[in-house]
């Protein structure tokens, strides 16, 4: 608390000297970017700030003299208006004049007011009990110099703030890389996070200014036109005006759209050109805040609306009017120290505009405090963000079993961590029957229809506790979705000895174990054991949703007698699949043929890049990801018909394969031209897909993630993957790497492949 009010105290009494820094600061995110492009253009980087400083100052000279020049003529028309003001006043007067209820009442205590504030006779005034005598006191006459002087004073401040504000912006723009490298000293020795915070506060700020000019241009312009069509003076002045003042937060918009309106009030003698006036700049107001600008301005500056409000206050109060303009820039660099900087944490929990817990606590909590509709809703919502505008039957299954992977069962982990030692009674019950309610709500709102007649072929079972059975229900959930026929049902209705036993389920050929216990392996083999006896064709599967990983490797499912393991509800539904429905060849499952492949095939073949030549550059390519990614191997895949070709590759040959091409059916990278996008698999070994592959098993490799090499035409015509000896996950921004780092790929073999040809010709 004592630093932060030494802080406030150092911005309020230091406010003539930071506040043109700041504004400086912000000139020069803004103006950076023209010219670091002139400079990449071949121009030096003086003349490129001299160049961009001079367009913007000749810009806001000229700007400047168009204002001035229609205020000029527009001061000189206002004294016309004069009578139509005075009409419209008059008719308001007399309107407004009439009786009303209310008027007695006013009449009434404004007697008893004049009479209480009358003074008694001889209180004051003269001897003789006359009214006082008026005194005016008259200053003396301005000097010249006095008047220059004063002048000189208001002009000063501002003169001197422009100047410092001018020399600054010009300093930053000219040694950018030396106060980036200051202020990196001074964020902290770790360049990593440090270099990230910087990028990310330029990235903001920088973004945000230019969808604000362009938020206020799309504002401008409209209310320019509008107002010149239905004859408001100085149409265009009021445009510029409008785009200008809307750079000041709350205020600006006011201010802006009060002056036509006078104007408007003042020139017509009748009201149309008022009411006109007034719809024009509501109907702008409308499109711009509720379309233009979420459009626009999205997650510009990852502020909470919130955080915006009491910014504006808390730089208005300190700095003014300045203060407020440079109010969300400021906290957009607050907040961005917050998110790298570990002492600031607290600023980015409180400006962010990102949830501050995690969507599993989120659901977890909802259903701790009893609040069933909202965790109902959050989840039905979670799912719905992540389906397309027009989603099918498999879009549907994938956003339910994503939102189940990420979120509810990860809430029911929490829920079992924390039974004993932390949950009450009462807790423990608001958790099972709300997370009952959870997936009855995403059942109801993502339901397919399952046919009476059909077979049961997939049972998921709970293994001990009411957590293992709401994870058996989300699973059953998701088969179902996928296509089998599921069904949850507690351990006692395995036993053919009890009673109502449905004979559906008699026959199941695939049963899921659902259990949250960390070291499953016991557990299991005693379910498995059981489950043996009663259904000796069954396969057995364990959703081991707690177990690490060493719990999930193939010795451990051998000695607890399950036929396969895995940890999230994706893996479950494609061993199922698998089991089900895949054609198997020797323990691993090729990629499926797309419908367009002879397109795709010729297009391949057609666009060069399987010549020989073009080898070095697949080369680099990989050799680069392998170095960036920190990654084992990489390899660029070109998808034929029955064989893939990989030229340059990292990945090691068996002896008895070509160097540069293996087979369709061992190769991972056809997968991703048969989904159509990235593939990431972060453990292949518990992946049925490959845990068996003999190429991947060769050179034991674990991890895979690959993007589609596209053609211009959109056509995938291979992948750009990395591979790894040990699991790993990657994030978006990862993937987002990838693709960029395929694209520059494909970029460059397209120019070469163009050369080639040219030559030729």
């Amino acid at each position: 608390m004592v630093i932060a009010a030494v802080l406030v105290a150092a911005l309020y009494f230091g406010a003539e000297l930071l506040m043109p820094i700041a504004f400086a600061v912000l000139l020069g995110f803004l103006l950076d970017p023209a010219v670091t492009r002139l400079t990449r253009m071949g121009l030096p980087r003086i003349a490129a700030v001299l160049v961009v400083m001079a367009l913007v100052l000749g810009s806001l000279v000229a700007l400047g003299a168009y204002l001035t020049s229609h205020v000029r003529s527009l001061g000189e028309e206002l004294p016309g208006y004069q009578s139509t003001i005075r009409t419209k006043i008059r008719e308001l007067r007399r309107t407004t004049s009439g009786p009303g209820m209310l008027d007695g009442a006013v009449e009434t205590l404004d007697a008893v007011q004049e009479e209480m504030n009358r003074p008694a006779p001889g209180d004051t005034g003269d001897a003789a009990g006359g009214p006082p005598m008026r005194v005016e006191v008259v200053p003396p006459a301005a000097q010249p110099l006095a008047v220059a002087g004063a002048w000189i004073d208001r002009v000063s401040g501002p003169a001197t703030s422009l100047g410092i504000v001018i020399l600054f912006v010009a300093l930053i723009l000219l040694d950018r890389n030396d106060v980036r490298d200051r202020l990196l000293v001074l964020v902290g020795a770790d360049l990593h996070r440090a270099t990230d915070a910087l990028d990310e506060a330029s990235q903001r700020i920088g973004r945000y200014l230019r969808m604000q000019l362009i938020v206020n241009v799309t504002y401008g312009v409209p209310m320019a036109l509008g107002l010149w069509w239905i004859g408001v003076p100085g149409a265009m002045l009021w445009g510029a005006f409008a785009t200008i003042m809307r750079f000041v937060p709350y205020i600006g918009p006011l201010v802006a759209a009060a002056i036509p309106l006078v104007l408007a009030f003042a020139v017509d003698p009748g009201w149309s050109m008022l009411l006109w006036t007034a719809a024009l700049i509501v109907t702008l107001e409308l499109v711009s805040n509720n379309v233009i600008e979420p459009w626009l301005y999205g997650e510009s500056t990852g502020l909470s609306a919130m955080a915006i409000i009491l910014a504006a206050t808390f730089w208005t109060t300190i700095w003014g009017p300045i203060g407020l303009v440079l109010s969300t820039p400021l906290t957009v660099c607050l907040f961005v120290l917050g998110r790298y900087l570990e002492p600031l944490r607290f600023l980015r929990v409180l400006l962010g505009s990102e949830p501050v817990m995690p969507m599993p606590e989120r659901l977890y909590q909802r259903l701790i405090a009893n609040d069933v509709i909202d965790a109902r809703a959050m989840a039905v919502d979670a799912v719905l963000r992540v389906l397309p505008r027009e989603a099918g039957p498999d879009d549907v299954a994938q956003a339910v079993i994503q939102f189940y992977d990420t979120v509810g069962v990860p809430a029911l982990r929490l829920a079992s961590e924390r039974h004993r030692d932390i949950a009450r009674t009462e807790h423990r019950l608001r958790i099972a029957s709300g997370m009952d309610q959870v997936i009855a709500a995403l059942a109801e709102r993502f339901p397919v229809p399952v046919e009476p007649s059909a077979r049961v072929r997939v049972i998921c079972l709970g293994a001990r506790w009411e957590v293992d059975a709401l994870a058996s229900a989300m699973l059953a959930h998701a088969l179902t979705l996928s296509g089998h026929q599921a069904v949850a049902v507690s351990a006692a209705a395995l036993d053919t000895t009890q009673p109502g036993i449905d004979d559906d389920t008699a026959d199941a050929d695939v049963i899921c174990i659902s259990t949250f216990s960390p070291q499953p392996a016991a557990q299991l083999r005693l379910l498995a054991s059981r489950l043996h006896r009663l259904r000796p064709d069954a396969w057995i599967l364990a959703a081991a949703w707690s177990a690490p990983d060493t719990a999930l490797d193939g010795t451990v499912r051998s000695r607890t007698g399950v036929d396969a393991a895995a940890r999230s509800v994706q893996e479950l539904v494609r061993h199922v699949s698998i089991l089900l429905h895949s054609a198997r060849q020797d323990g691993y499952v090729p990629a499926p043929i797309p419908d367009d492949e002879e397109e795709r095939a010729a297009a391949l073949r057609a666009s060069g890049v399987l010549e020989p030549v073009h080898a070095a550059a697949c080369r680099d390519a990989v050799t680069l990801a392998a170095n960036a990614f920190d990654v084992d191997y990489a390899q660029v895949a070109w998808v034929d018909r029955d064989r893939v070709h990989t030229p340059g590759t990292l990945v090691p040959s068996p002896p008895d394969e070509p160097a540069d091409s293996l087979p369709r059916a061992h190769s991972i990278d056809a997968y991703v031209v048969s989904e159509g996008g990235a593939v990431v698999v972060e453990d292949t070994a518990r992946d049925p897909r490959f845990a068996e592959n003999p190429r991947l098993a060769s050179n034991r490799i674990r991890f895979y993630a690959g993007v589609p090499l596209r053609d211009e035409d959109g056509r995938i015509l291979g992948s750009f993957g990395i591979l790894h000896r040990e699991p790993r996950d990657i994030g978006p921004g990862e993937i987002d790497v990838l693709e960029s780092m395929a694209a520059d790929l494909m970029q460059r073999l397209r120019r070469d492949v163009h050369l080639e040809q040219a030559a030729d010709a």
